[in-house]
C-alpha cells in the first residue's frame, strides 16, 4: 500500500526554501545533526507501514531526529514499494555520514508483502509510521495501539464514518496506555501557525472563516494488463473513496483542521456543491475534481471551504479568520485590525520544517519516557470535518454532525484479497458510478 505526494502543493509551500522536495524527502544532508543518543539498549526501533512517498519520507524524517532511530521493517502490500523504499532509503543514508547505516537494518526477512503484513512489522516495533492509502488508517491504528505501540500516522485517519469511530474509540485506549501518537496534520508543529494560535484573541471572536486548496491535481496511475480490479484500484488510489475519501478529505483536511484548533470546536451540519467538470476520465474512478461547502459551527459561525483540482485554474492553499476586532492571513503570517493596522507579524526566517518538528518532537518524547501527544482524537474529527462535507456535496443534502457520525456508514470491502471485489465496480465501459447531488442520499 502507497501513499505518494501530489506532484502540485503536496506538502504546503509554507515557507520559501524551506528544504522540503518532491514526496516529503529533506533536502538538507541526512543526520547532519548533533547529540545523537549512543549505546544499544537506547534504541528506537521503527516500523514503517506503507512505503510510497509519504512513508519514505516520513521514515526519513524519523532518522533526522536527534534520537537513536532505527529503521527494522518495512510493510506495504506491495513488494516494489517495499524494494523502492529501501532503495531510497539506502541511498540518502550513502550520502550521509558512513557510520550511520546501521541505523537501516531491513534485511530481506524483515521486508513484509501482502495485506497482513503491518502486522508482521507493527509486532517488531517500538514505534509505527503509518502512512499507507488512509482507508487502511483505522485497522493499522487499532493494530499499533493494541499491541502496544508509538505511533505517526498521515492524515487522513479514516475515510467513512465507521472508520472515524474506529479511531476515536483506539484513541482512548492509547491514551490509557500513555501511548503517543502523532498524526501528520503538521500545522500543529508549524511555528508561524503556532505564534498566530497564541495571538488569536486580537481579533476578538472569530465570527467567519474561509479556507482554500485549489491547484492542479495529482498523479493518475493508468490500469495494466492482466490487474485485478483491486489492485488497479489499490495502485490508483487517490480516486476510490474507500481508500482516499476524495481530495476534501485527503487534501483539504489540512485547512479544516487549522480551521477547528483556531476555533476550538468541530463544525455541527454542512450543506454543499461540487462536482466533475473536468477530471472524468475512466481513471478518474469516482471523485469529485471541486468542492464547495458552507460548514456552520454551534455558535452560528460560517467557514466558507473550498477545494479544486483542475489544471488551468488559480491555486491557493490557505486559511483566514476573521474575528469581531480583526483577522488572521495564515499563509502571510499577519494580524491585522478591521482598518488594515498590523497587530502582528510573524518572522519566517523563524519558520522550520515542520513535518521534521513532527518526528523531532515525537522521538524526543518517546527517548524521554514521556507522554505528551494524543492528536488521535483531533484527527478523527477533523476527518470527519471533511467527510461531512463530502457527504453534503455529493448529495446536496445539509448533513449534520451528529447523524453522520453516528451513521455508521462503512464503505470498505467485506474482503482484503487482491482477488476480491472492491466495493465499487466499473460498468461495462469501463466508467464507475459518480455521486448526484439530489439523487444520492444518506439519510
Amino acid at each position: 500500500m502507497q501513499n505518494d505526494i501530489p506532484k502540485n502543493n503536496s506538502r504546503r509551500d509554507f515557507v520559501k526554501d524551506a528544504g522540503i522536495i518532491a514526496g516529503g524527502l529533506m533536502a538538507t544532508p541526512l543526520f547532519s545533526r548533533a547529540n545523537f543518543f549512543s549505546g544499544s539498549d537506547d534504541v528506537i526501533k521503527v516500523a514503517v507501514v506503507g512505503c510510497g512517498g509519504r512513508g519514505t519520507g516520513a521514515a526519513i524524517q524519523a532518522l533526522s531526529s536527534k534520537q537513536n532511530v532505527k529503521i527494522v521493517a518495512l510493510a506495504d502490500a506491495f513488494k516494489d514499494n517495499i524494494e523502492n523504499c529501501h532503495k531510497a532509503l539506502t541511498e540518502e543514508i550513502n550520502n550521509s555520514i558512513g557510520e550511520l547505516a546501521k541505523r537501516l537494518d531491513v534485511p530481506e526477512e524483515r521486508r513484509f508483502s501482502g495485506f497482513d503484513a503491518y502486522k508482521k512489522a507493527i509486532a517488531l516495533a517500538d514505534v509505527v509510521i503509518l502512512a499507507t492509502p488512509p482507508g487502511f488508517r483505522p485497522i493499522h491504528f487499532e493494530e499499533a495501539i493494541n499491541k502496544g505501540k508509538h505511533v505517526f500516522m498521515e492524515k487522513p485517519v479514516a475515510t467513512d464514518p465507521a472508520g472515524v469511530q474506529k479511531v476515536l474509540a483506539v484513541a482512548a485506549i492509547a491514551k490509557q496506555k500513555k501511548l503517543n501518537v502523532v498524526v501528520g496534520l503538521q500545522r500543529h508543529y508549524q511555528n508561524s501557525y503556532r505564534e498566530l494560535f497564541k495571538r488569536k484573541d486580537l481579533i476578538g471572536d472569530i465570527v467567519s472563516m474561509q479556507a482554500w486548496w485549489n491547484n492542479d491535481g495529482v498523479w493518475v496511475r493508468p490500469r495494466k494488463y492482466n490487474q485485478t480490479e483491486m489492485e488497479y484500484q489499490m495502485r490508483n488510489w487517490y480516486y476510490f473513496n474507500w481508500l482516499c475519501g476524495d481530495h476534501i478529505t485527503e487534501q483539504h483536511i489540512h485547512n479544516l483542521d487549522a480551521i477547528n484548533w483556531f476555533k476550538g470546536g468541530y463544525p455541527v451540519k454542512a450543506q454543499g456543491l461540487g462536482g466533475r467538470q473536468v477530471r472524468k476520465g475512466k481513471d478518474h474512478g469516482e471523485i469529485f475534481d471541486h468542492h464547495y461547502v458552507e460548514f456552520e459551527y454551534a455558535d452560528g459561525s460560517i467557514l466558507n471551504s473550498q477545494c479544486r483540482h483542475i489544471p488551468g485554474t488559480s491555486s491557493k492553499v490557505d486559511e483566514l479568520f476573521i474575528g469581531t476586532k480583526g483577522k488572521i492571513a495564515c499563509g502571510a503570517g499577519s494580524i491585522k485590525d478591521h482598518t488594515g493596522k498590523s497587530l502582528y507579524q510573524f518572522d519566517f526566517k523563524d519558520e522550520k520544517n515542520p513535518y521534521q518538528t513532527e518526528h523531532d518532537e515525537l522521538f524526543a518524547a518517546i527517548a524521554k519516557g514521556e507522554y505528551k501527544f494524543a492528536d488521535a482524537e483531533n484527527g478523527a474529527k477533523s476527518t470527519m470535518t471533511s467527510i461531512m462535507g463530502r457527504m453534503a456535496t455529493y448529495s446536496g443534502q445539509i448533513i449534520e454532525w451528529d447523524k453522520a457520525i453516528n451513521s455508521g456508514i462503512d464503505i470498505h470491502p467485506k474482503v482484503y484479497d487482491f482477488n476480491a471485489q472492491p466495493p465499487v465496480m466499473p460498468n461495462a465501459e469501463g466508467f464507475y458510478a459518480i455521486a448526484a447531488p439530489g439523487v444520492t442520499k444518506y439519510f
